[in-house]
Formats: C-alpha cells, sequence, structure tokens
C-alpha cells in the first residue's frame, strides 16, 4: 500500500514537473506572440483613426475658411451702394449658389442692426432688427463670427457665418445662414464600419451636427471635460455602458469638437479572432502535451514497478538461496552432533527390551507400561532419525542426474504411491496430461520426491472429500514444462504464503510436520534449473506451479 502511494506520488511529480517546464515556455510564447499582435493590431488602427480624424478635421476647417473667405472677398469687392439694389444682390447670392450649395440666404446688416437688404426664402426675417443679438455684438468685436447651430427666427437648425466691413466711421455686415443639413452629410461622410459615427459638439456638449446614433440635434453629447488641445487624440470613452474608440480633434475657426466614434468590436475583430484562435492552439498544446506527458510518466513509472518487482523477486530468490545455503551448513552439524546420542538411546532401548524378555519382569504389574514406553521410545528415535537423514540428504550437495525424463510418466507413478491414501479419504485425484509432451532432462528420482511431497501436503491439508487436479502443458516462449498440482483444501493466508519455502516453517498441527518438506522440495527444482511458486487465497485452495527447462537438442 505504500509502495503504491509512492509511485503515485512520483507518477504525480512526474506529471507536473513535466508540464510545468512543458505548458510554462507554450503559455509565454503564446502571450508574446499575442500581445505583440494586439499592440501591433491597436495601433494600426489608432492611427487609421488619426488619420480619418485629421482629414475630417481639415476638411471642416477648409469648408469654413473657404466660406469665411467668399463673404470676405464679396464685402470688400464693393460698397455697401451696390448691394442695396435687389436685383444686385440677388445675383451675388446666385453666383454663390452656383458654386456652392451650402448657404440659405445672404443679408447685409447696418451697424445698427436693421436688416437692409435680404434674399433667401424667409421674407418674415428682412425687417428684422438684431442690435439685441449676441452674435451682432460679436461679429462687431471680431470683425469675423461663426455662430453655434441654433433655431433662431427660422426655426430651423442653422448657423451663420458673418463677416463686418468698416466704411470711415460706419460699419455694416454681410451674413450668410449655412444649411445644416448639407453641412451634416460633410460631417457624416467617411465613417468607420457599421457602429461608427461623426459628430461636431460645442465647449458645453451641445450638438452641432447630427450624429448617426443617440441624441438629436442641439441634444447633449456627454464626453466629459475634453480642454482644447492640439492635433489629433484617441481615446476610449464609456458610453450608454458600452465602450466606444474616438478619435478627437477641435476645430482651428470655431470652438468645435470634432469627434469620430469607432466600435471597437468591429475593429478588434480580427484580435478577437486571433485571441480565439490562440486559445485553440493553447488548447490543443495542453491537451496533447498532458496526454503524452501522462502516457509517458505512466509508462516510465509501469516500468520502474516491473523491475522493482523484479529485484524484489530476484532478492527473494537471493535471501531463499542463502538461507537454504545457511540451513545446509547447520543441517549438517545438527544431524551429526545429534544422531550419536539417538544411536545410543535406540541401542539402550534395544537392550531394555532384551529385559523384558525375561520371566521376573514379564511378571511385573508393571510390564505392559514398560512395554509401551520402550515401544514410543523407538518409534521417536527412529522419527527423529528420519529427520537428521532429512537433514543430512537436505545438506549434502549432490548433483542431479541429467536424464531425459517423460514427465506425465513421473507423475502417473507418483499418484499410485498416494491412490490408496487419497482414495480411503474420498479425495479424488484427476489428471490432465499433454499429449506428446517434451522430455525433459532432470532427475527423476528428486523430482519424484517433490511431487510426492506436494501430492501428500495437498492430501492432509483437505483432510476429506476434496478433489487434487494435476495439470501438465509445455511453453515455448519460454521452452519448458508447466506442472500445476491444484487442491481444494482451506487455502494458505497471504502472510504465510511468504513463508511457504521457510525452513522449519509448516501449516500444519504441531507433531505432524517438520517444515522442511517444501524447502527441500524448493532446493531441488533449483538445482534441477527450474522454478517453483505457489498461489493461494484462504479458503480457495491452493496451486504449486513448477517450471521446468525442456531438453536441450
Amino acid at each position: 500500500m505504500l509502495e503504491s502511494s509512492g509511485y503515485t506520488k512520483l507518477r504525480v511529480k512526474m506529471i507536473l514537473t513535466t508540464l510545468a517546464f512543458s505548458l510554462i515556455p507554450l503559455f509565454i510564447l503564446g502571450y508574446t506572440i499575442y500581445r505583440q499582435f494586439e499592440i501591433s493590431h491597436t495601433s494600426k488602427i489608432l492611427q487609421n483613426l488619426n488619420h480619418i480624424t485629421e482629414n475630417k478635421r481639415r476638411t471642416l476647417d477648409l469648408f469654413m475658411n473657404e466660406r469665411i473667405s467668399q463673404l470676405t472677398a464679396i464685402a470688400y469687392t464693393h460698397k455697401l451702394s451696390y448691394f442695396l439694389e435687389p436685383e444686385t444682390f440677388e445675383r451675388v447670392f446666385t453666383l454663390l449658389q452656383a458654386r456652392s450649395k451650402y448657404y440659405i440666404d445672404l443679408g447685409i446688416i447696418d451697424q445698427n442692426g436693421d436688416h437692409v437688404v435680404y434674399t433667401g426664402p424667409y421674407q418674415n426675417i428682412r425687417t428684422a432688427n438684431y442690435k439685441n443679438e449676441e452674435w451682432f455684438h460679436q461679429v462687431q468685436a471680431k470683425g469675423i463670427y461663426i455662430s453655434d447651430v441654433f433655431l433662431g427666427r427660422r426655426n430651423y437648425p442653422h448657423f451663420i457665418i458673418a463677416v463686418m466691413r468698416r466704411d470711415g466711421d460706419k460699419s455694416w455686415i454681410l451674413r450668410a445662414t449655412i444649411d445644416s443639413d448639407i453641412f451634416d452629410s460633410l460631417v457624416q461622410s467617411d465613417q468607420l464600419g457599421a457602429g461608427g459615427d461623426a459628430f461636431l459638439i460645442n465647449a458645453e456638449n451641445v450638438l452641432q451636427s447630427k450624429p448617426r446614433f443617440g441624441p438629436k440635434l442641439l441634444g447633449k453629447m456627454d464626453l466629459g471635460a475634453v480642454p482644447r488641445f492640439p492635433g489629433v487624440r484617441s481615446e476610449m470613452i464609456v458610453m450608454d455602458g458600452k465602450k466606444y474608440l474616438f478619435g478627437l480633434a477641435w476645430l482651428e475657426n470655431k470652438n468645435w469638437l470634432l469627434a469620430i466614434r469607432d466600435d471597437p468590436t468591429e475593429e478588434l475583430m480580427p484580435l478577437t479572432h486571433t485571441r480565439y484562435w490562440v486559445w485553440g492552439i493553447l488548447a490543443g498544446g495542453l491537451l496533447l502535451i498532458t496526454a503524452g506527458t501522462v502516457l509517458t510518466s505512466t509508462t516510465i513509472i509501469g516500468q520502474l514497478v516491473r523491475s522493482e518487482r523484479e529485484k524484489a523477486s530476484l532478492n527473494a530468490s537471493l535471501t531463499q538461496s542463502s538461507k537454504m545455503a545457511s540451513l545446509g551448513k547447520m543441517a549438517a552439524g545438527v544431524a551429526h552432533e545429534v544422531n550419536n546420542p539417538l544411536a545410543i538411546i535406540k541401542e539402550k532401548a534395544g537392550w531394555m527390551r532384551d529385559l523384558l524378555t525375561e520371566e521376573d519382569i514379564k511378571a511385573s504389574p508393571n510390564f505392559k507400561e514398560f512395554e509401551d514406553a520402550i515401544t514410543k521410545i523407538e518409534y521417536h528415535v527412529t522419527r527423529a532419525k528420519d529427520v537428521t537423514h532429512r537433514l543430512l540428504g537436505f545438506a549434502r550437495r549432490m548433483d542431479p542426474i541429467q536424464e531425459d525424463i517423460n514427465i506425465n510418466e513421473v507423475l502417473s507413478q507418483t499418484v499410485t504411491f498416494l491412490e490408496n491414501e487419497a482414495r480411503y479419504r474420498a479425495i479424488e485425484i484427476s489428471t490432465s496430461f499433454e499429449k506428446n509432451l517434451p522430455f525433459v532432462a532432470s532427475d527423476s528420482a528428486q523430482l519424484q520426491q517433490v511431487f510426492l511431497n506436494i501430492i501428500d501436503n495437498a492430501i492432509d491439508a483437505i483432510g476429506k472429500d476434496g478433489s487434487i487436479r494435476i495439470r501438465t502443458r509445455a511453453t515455448h516462449d519460454p521452452e519448458e514444462v508447466v506442472i500445476t498440482i491444484a487442491d481444494t483444501g482451506p487455502g494458505i493466508s497471504k502472510e504465510k504464503l511468504d513463508k511457504i519455502f521457510d525452513p522449519f516453517f509448516t501449516t500444519k498441527k504441531v507433531g505432524e510436520g517438520t517444515g522442511l518438506g517444501l524447502t527441500i522440495s524448493f532446493s531441488i527444482i533449483q538445482k534441477l534449473g527450474g522454478r517453483i511458486n505457489v498461489e493461494s487465497q484462504e479458503g480457495q485452495g491452493a496451486t504449486f506451479i513448477i517450471n521446468l527447462p525442456l531438453r536441450k537438442a
């Protein structure tokens, strides 16, 4: 469990480390490329907006300058007496209209504010007096005046351009009314996109031209306080909860602010698409890198786990071999030390049995107890000698005989030795031998000892009413014969399974086993170049698997 947790932590660390070193540069690169594109694209949009705003401002300034130049030229070409004849003034107005359609009407106002001559559609203002009008005082003070858009006596949005001329101690004003509709078309030309707009506002944020969206002419368009500045400026302004990009420029001849509005969602659409593409590429890269990292880490950890298991198995085998070598040395010493007193005990037990034949001892009331005691001594001495004999056989380094063996025949002979015992206990021994099983180069006597030990243990484990299944088969990779002996006994617990081949370890009751049978079997199979393993779950029987190499050609 701890090992599994450790491998899981290692796997997570490998994945996180690899992802960090892979994804951080990827995200930095993606962000840098996108940021550079964003800066470049935004700069291009601002340059284009500034360019359009500057061109529009120059167009409007040129328009104002042309109107002022036309009116100034007319005013200073002739004296007032020349224009007092209606036909003459009408002809001048006609000439102006022929060159541009911006004018609504034309009039001359004397220094007292009286309309002395007028031509245009609004005859009701022919006799008007303007001495109390703000624009009248402005033009007298400045000489040239351009008004804001207003309704006035015409009750129609317009603005005026007035030029004053002095003749000696007298002065008069040539005033022209500009058609706001035509002027609005000049402002609205060359708009940006479907959501773009262009308009003029005065210092109080009152509209001086009709916008496409928002308030009407003379309504308020609140752009905040925009101080007068030279040239063109771009900035982002929030209107009605939405951000708009504005190009701003003040006109030269009039305190009007030109505002060209651009919808950033339209202009920045390529940037948005680029952002989606960048995120898509990053997401795809993230998935590929993550999948590759997880797959690689899983493969490495799997290989590491397999290597650790192989190492653990090798260490277990080496440990077992070391145990066996140590046990062999110890067994030889113990056997020799024990055999001598056993021989003396057996000799004395024989002498005592000889004494039992004498008449006076036979007449003893304890004769039967003496005889039973001597029998038990002889039985246990014999049993102890068998154990020491096994120990000596285990300790000897006997080279196995190499002969061609038919494993099926060896198993069949072994089963015959135990058939009566199995039948007595109602245990069925079934075999499933592969036909034409290849021969193995091994020692039949030692193999029979191993098979006999395992089958006998299976019978003892089952007790009564069970079955033992013996199967043989050949494999080609590697080339070997596999023998499986499975029983329906109580099985072996996981704690005991790792110790099953240890010396003196037994699952039998006290006095019924020495714990050397499987240890010796393990040693024999190893000497024969094979492998022996056991698989078992408690309550589901046990299966011993023996692998023996095939006879070499």
